[in-house]
């Protein structure tokens, strides 16, 4: 029981408190638990704190680790202790990390790993924190000014929860302010007044921008993953040896097989394993999963780090499965040793008869699994000098033909392939499956987390089994639900069939949802980030239609990128109240809401073109724009223009051009619609011709194109390819061309630069043995991989997003600064559309 606030025993405590610069009150305080006021007076005495001038906030600190560093041994609490007094821990939030830091991890202390964790030496200025949020608030599915308490959790799970409260409250606010506009200040309370219609339900994207916002890495599936260590081991010596080797750290990895481009699918899995290592300031492994050399290809590694890398995250080192054929040959010697291996001849049918067949009966061992142990040795190394051909002899692991799990009936653990491997040559005619060998990889690499999709999860029970059979260190695989995009596929089958057949250009065509064809389409990595963060993780499969992808990428597009005028099938106009030199140079914004995009410049003449669903020959009342005898405005010109006269094609009947007169005396009324417009000034290169404007739609007619009968083929969209010709931009567009284009390449340096020196830190081989990838052929991180002409992003306004592709050939882009930007002899401008605007109720009904 505790001692009375006025016992003897709790007096002395409270005077021994304020000795070392407590307050009564916060003496009082910390004398009332008899545990921690117990760890504090230890703190005090064996410190010998008392007399030496702390100030208040030191001891209000080191009172709190008392609190919760109660449980710790006497060397952590120590170091905990020393860490307050040298000022490196300043807050109770520093203090508290401390505690859960010094509480996981055993003396000695790695100094740097502790400073990193608790944020000691953290400092950031204000233009740097309000940078920081501003990036992470467009790059978020935030609705509103609902989700600011949201904005301001997300960021306290990074190291921002580090920076000065108040000054980060501040910048998050002006970030909402500069994305949604002033807050609404709250009516007051009174008495409510009468609905009139039902409320408006809730959209979908609502709860997944409220998700978003949370960490993901901190709740649900992810936030309660084990701690680093906790996965049960056969022997402790095993979970010794991983922490010794881990230091405690998270180590995840991303093992993709190189046999094609990665897919938005493939987004969730790199998002995961290398976020989920990010927020713990762990590693992740890219680890090229080659165990099948006739399915594999040079292009495919390199699409993959160069995909992994404009995505975002860095692999902390690259290796491959092949790094290991020498120890995974090894180990499946060792499990013929154990009698936990076997050579089988069985044909692929006897197989599959003896596990039961179509009627699903009875299973039984095949003949060979009871050899003895020194005649599946022998068959091994037959088959590893090329005395079996493919098909012949495989070795199979002696697991449970009673399990009702498949994955325990015996799986193949090598088979024979007369191919030579890319990086091994002809030195194997042996080749482990993926069942062997993603779990021995796992362990040879000390992954702390094998993070993987739920189909995998009937593979957990085979993959537990191998590592305790060899008795090595076992991973534990956690599965999370996949992402699937209806209304496309990802089989890389199918995808190579539409390539190969001419259904589609290639693997980065921007209809389809491999990563390179959305990349080259020009959708944002921020955004597909934003997209799967949105969705949360979880072990039930997602699956989204692919108009919600879109509107997440046209609400990341909306804060971010610039507005240019455009007009995509332009019609001429000539003003004819103006003379023939007329001229005027409007500045107009590059974004209404976003001043830091700055502004562009335009010209506006006697000649201008605006597009032609902006005008009917037949007016209508719900309809806003050009029409005989009407007025309409043009967006920033300081005057509306009134329809004169119009001339058409004899033979067609097509409208050519349209003659009206600009309402530049007086005060004009003001217009009821304005319409986009580009003016012609062939000094100033006004307008800027569009070569090719390329509008995808999808590429399906349906939700579900594996359904179509008789396959997938039949319910492609024969219209989901629309080029036009000879569009028109301004010529802001030149500068905005130049400036993404260069800070792009600004960046990349920057971002690879301290890759590579990541990487050399990390060098050296994995295990004993293996290749360390400094000289030879592993693809490395280039500045090149993170830029492309993608990178150009700009909203046509009330036409779309779009983004120049990579066919395009602009000289401006690589002169030098002082050369004013414009079109050159040899220049070809191809637009790709990113995603549609959203359609507005006056363009709906025009």
């Amino acid at each position: 029981m505790a001692p009375k606030a006025d016992a003897p025993e709790t007096a002395e405590l409270i005077e021994l408190f304020k000795k070392i610069g407590l307050t009564q009150n916060k003496a009082a305080e910390a004398a009332k638990s008899p545990k921690s006021a117990s760890t504090l007076r230890s703190i005090i005495e064996s410190h010998g704190l008392v007399g030496k001038d702390l100030d208040e906030k030191q001891a209000v600190l080191l009172a709190a680790l008392a609190v919760q560093g109660s449980k710790l041994g006497e060397s952590e609490r120590s170091y905990g202790v020393n860490a307050i007094l040298d000022g490196r821990l300043k807050t109770t939030d520093q203090v508290s990390e401390a505690a859960k830091y010094l509480d996981t991890h055993t003396f000695p202390i790695n100094d740097a790993d502790f400073d990193r964790s608790c944020g000691v030496g953290f400092s950031i200025t204000v233009d740097e924190l309000a940078a920081r949020v501003r990036n992470f608030v467009e790059t978020s599915a935030f609705t509103g000014w609902n989700n600011l308490g949201a904005a301001i959790g997300g960021l306290k799970g990074t190291d921002l929860r580090w920076a000065n409260p108040l000054e980060l409250k501040t910048a998050v606010e002006k970030s909402f302010v500069e994305k949604f506009g002033a807050k609404e200040t709250a009516k007051p309370k009174g008495k409510e007044p009468k609905k009139e219609a039902a409320a408006k339900p809730a959209t979908a994207a609502e709860p997944a921008a409220a998700s978003s916002s949370r960490s993901v890495f901190s709740e649900g599936f992810l936030g309660h993953l084990h701690k680093v260590g906790d996965n049960p081991q056969i022997h402790p010596h095993l979970r010794e040896q991983h922490l010794a080797a881990t230091k405690g750290v998270v180590h995840t990895r991303f093992p993709p097989e190189p046999n094609g481009f990665l897919h938005i699918g493939h987004s969730k899995a790199i998002f995961v394993n290398f976020g989920y290592a990010a927020h713990h300031n762990g590693h992740c492994y890219l680890r090229f999963d080659d165990t099948n050399p006739e399915a594999e290809e040079g292009r495919y590694f390199e699409s993959i780090l160069e995909t992994v890398r404009w995505l975002g995250f860095e692999p902390w080192k690259i290796t491959y499965s092949s790094d290991y054929f020498d120890q995974l040959h090894a180990l499946a010697v060792e499990l013929i040793r154990r009698d936990k291996g076997y050579v089988c001849h069985c044909t692929a049918e006897e197989i599959f008869a003896n596990r039961g067949g179509e009627e699903r009966g009875p299973r039984k061992a095949c003949a060979h699994r009871t050899r003895p142990v020194e005649e599946s040795l022998a068959e091994f190394e037959k088959m590893r000098n090329g005395t079996y051909q493919p098909g012949q002899a495989i070795l199979r692991m002696k697991q449970d033909l009673e399990s009702g799990n498949t994955m325990m009936w015996d799986l193949v653990a090598y088979r024979v392939l007369n191919s030579p491997h890319h990086r091994t040559g002809s030195k194997w005619r042996i080749y482990p499956t993926y069942d062997f060998t993603h779990c021995l990889c796992d362990s040879f690499e000390n992954i702390t987390h094998s993070l993987c999709t739920t189909e995998f999860i009937a593979s957990r029970e085979s993959y537990e089994w191998l590592c305790d059979a060899l008795e090595v260190y076992k991973p534990r695989q956690s599965e999370y639900g996949r992402l699937n995009l209806t209304g496309t596929i990802m089989s890389k089958r199918k995808i190579l069939q539409l390539v190969t057949e001419g259904h589609v250009r290639d693997w980065d065509d921007p209809r389809m949802y491999t990563l390179i064809a959305l990349r080259r389409r020009g959708v944002p990595p921020g955004a597909i980030l934003s997209f799967v963060s949105s969705l949360g993780v979880s072990t039930s499969a997602t699956n989204i239609q692919a108009v919600r992808f879109e509107q997440v990428i046209r609400q990341y597009l909306e804060g971010a990128v610039p507005r240019l005028l455009m007009v995509l099938r332009p019609l001429k106009v000539t003003i004819e109240n103006l003379p023939e030199d007329f001229l005027l140079w409007l500045e107009k914004p590059l974004h209404p809401k976003v001043p830091e995009l700055g502004s562009s410049k335009v010209p506006l003449t006697r000649t201008i073109y605006i597009d032609e669903d902006d005008f009917r020959l037949e007016d209508s009342k719900d309809y806003f724009r050009l029409a005989p005898g009407k007025t309409v405005g043009l967006f920033q010109a300081p005057w509306p223009i009134t329809h004169v006269s119009h001339n058409t094609d004899p033979a067609t009947g097509k409208v050519t051009e349209i003659v009206v007169r600009a309402e530049n005396e007086g005060t004009p009324k003001k217009p009821k619609a304005f319409i986009q417009w580009v003016a012609e000034h062939r000094p100033s290169g006004s307008p800027v011709v569009v070569d090719e404007a390329r509008i995808f739609h999808q590429l399906f007619k349906s939700e579900n194109p594996s359904a179509a009968v008789p396959d997938f083929k039949a319910d492609i969209n024969p219209d989901s390819l629309e080029i036009v010709k000879g569009a028109m931009v301004e010529i802001g567009f030149w500068g905005l061309a130049k400036k993404a284009y260069a800070d792009a390449k600004t960046e990349s340096k920057k971002r690879t630069e301290a890759a590579l020196k990541a990487t050399a830190e990390a060098s050296g081989p994995v295990v004993e043995g293996a290749p360390t990838h400094d000289h030879d052929d592993t693809p490395k991180a280039t500045s090149e991989q993170l830029v492309g002409k993608e990178c150009i992003r700009f909203q046509g306004l009330r036409v779309a997003y779009f983004a120049v592709d990579k066919e395009t050939k602009l000289a401006a882009l690589d002169e030098v600064d002082t050369i004013e930007p414009g079109r050159r002899n040899g220049d070809y401008l191809v637009l790709n559309r990113i995603v549609s605007l959203k359609e507005d109720s006056g363009k709906t009904t025009a």
